[in-house]
């Protein structure tokens, strides 16, 4: 949920308050400009936008009840890239009170936390390199200036949590991995953006030989709570990979070896979203997710595929058919690949649709026409959970044929095929490619033309 915030002080409660006890209170001003302020939370190593202020009289406020305990953003860039946009720590009762300035951003007064005052103590020792490596647009470095500066923040950095204890056990924790995936970034965003000169491998300092993918990769904890986690993963990759003079390949063949650089599979399936979502067409795509949707494991990574996916749709015949799998009347799990072999068709209804019920008789009808053919004739619910006993209560007193699965409402097969209107009739060949997405009804004789001539193939 994203919600505009104007003035110092309006508030960001109401669908947070169950998460959190205690709200935050954001106090800010900005000395140039009268940008749009934004509030961003973490989510699996990216950042989105939960507010925006626009500051009045150069002044702007958020009071918000944090969603988890962890890492925020709060500055005027965008999601992108960490420019602009400053990084804070919220469990809940904070007080924060900061100036935005041009490039960085200063705390003002006494309340602002103990986790806060370290996050900034923090950001003014590797300011050098944040400008240098982020702001690089503004600011013109080149390795040799840059290489010592980054040298001397990384010994620093070693030494720089001694005697800093918040009381916060788990800021305590956190703040260690925060740093090192910083350092990364600062590190991987300097090599991967323009340059008047660019160093050769023999030429990167130290801390590059001390930094690989695979070491940040074993799990999705420390990439996923750092704002900039996924953006810093893929670029410390290309750095591994001039490291190890692995060639940059296009295509499936280039994506086969970056894999190889993660551990956690659940980071694999983050890298191969991000290939598939360059892909052009549906054909590609099937060929890209035969090999890594093994690793597409999430409900966010699966939403995503299928956003990536949809656009790129056709429905031509001759494509292959999803793979759906969903269990029939008797609970037992019923997959499309088990119908290989049979031209299929499948019927998408529920129990209050009208229309679906008036096809009945020509469906039944259809199946006695068809028998003895090498037809399966399937029949998928998109009844809400409440309507289950409905559903088999229906199939039983009318007497329904065929397999009868049930699917749910928003179910993958309605969402891949676009099902807006039911009934929907679909046919597919023995092969489990389609044939038509949006086949005649069962009262219409041309279906039953369309089926024996598949089936005669």
């Amino acid at each position: 949920m994203k919600i505009r915030a104007i003035a110092i002080a309006t508030l960001v409660a109401g669908s947070f308050a169950g998460y959190a006890q205690k709200a935050v209170k954001v106090n800010g001003q900005i000395e140039s400009g009268n940008k749009t302020v934004k509030l961003y939370a973490v989510k699996e190593g990216k950042i989105e936008e939960i507010a925006s202020a626009v500051p009045q009289n150069k002044k702007f406020g958020f009071l918000f009840y944090p969603k988890y305990e962890g890492f925020y953003v709060i500055g005027t860039g965008n999601t992108a890239s960490p420019s602009d946009n400053y990084n804070f720590y919220f469990k809940g009762g904070e007080q924060l009170d900061l100036t935005l300035k041009e490039n960085t951003y200063v705390l003002n007064g006494t309340l602002n936390s103990k986790e806060n005052q370290i996050m900034k103590q923090w950001q003014e020792l590797t300011q050098p390199i944040y400008q240098k490596s982020i702001n690089f647009f503004r600011i013109q470095s080149t390795f040799l200036d840059y290489f010592p500066e980054q040298e001397a923040i990384v010994a620093k950095s070693k030494t720089f949590l001694k005697d800093k204890k918040s009381g916060n056990p788990k800021f305590d924790k956190a703040i260690g991995h925060f740093m090192e995936m910083d350092l990364i970034t600062y590190a991987s965003n300097f090599l991967n953006t323009p340059r008047s000169a660019h160093p050769s491998i023999e030429e990167l300092s130290d801390y590059y030989a001390s930094i690989n993918t695979k070491n940040i990769s074993k799990t999705t904890d420390q990439i996923y709570t750092y704002p900039w986690g996924l953006r810093s993963l893929s670029g410390l990759l290309m750095i591994n990979m001039r490291q190890d003079k692995k060639a940059f390949k296009p295509g499936l063949e280039g994506q086969k070896i970056r894999m190889e650089y993660l551990v956690n599979d659940t980071l694999k399936g983050d890298l191969a979203l991000n290939y598939l979502a360059g892909l052009k067409n549906y054909d590609d795509y099937q060929a890209g997710f035969s090999i890594f949707g093994k690793y597409i494991l999430t409900k966010s990574q699966k939403d995503r595929a299928e956003a990536i996916m949809s656009p790129l749709l056709t429905y031509k015949p001759g494509t292959d058919g999803l793979a759906f799998s969903f269990p029939d009347k008797n609970g037992k799990t019923i997959t499309f690949a088990s119908l290989r072999g049979k031209v299929v068709l499948v019927d998408v209804w529920a129990t209050w649709c009208g229309p679906c019920r008036a096809e009945f008789p020509y469906l039944k009808q259809l199946e006695k026409d068809v028998e003895g053919q090498p037809i399966q004739i399937v029949s998928i619910s998109t009844d809400a959970e409440k309507d289950k006993e409905k559903w088999l209560k229906m199939i039983k007193d009318e007497n329904l044929g065929g397999l009868q699965l049930y699917a749910g409402q928003n179910n993958e097969f309605s969402r891949h095929y676009k099902v807006n209107t039911i009934p929907r009739f679909l046919v597919f060949d023995k092969n489990g490619k389609i044939v038509s997405v949006d086949a005649p009804r069962p009262s219409n004789p041309k279906l039953k033309d369309l089926l024996l001539a598949e089936a005669a193939k």
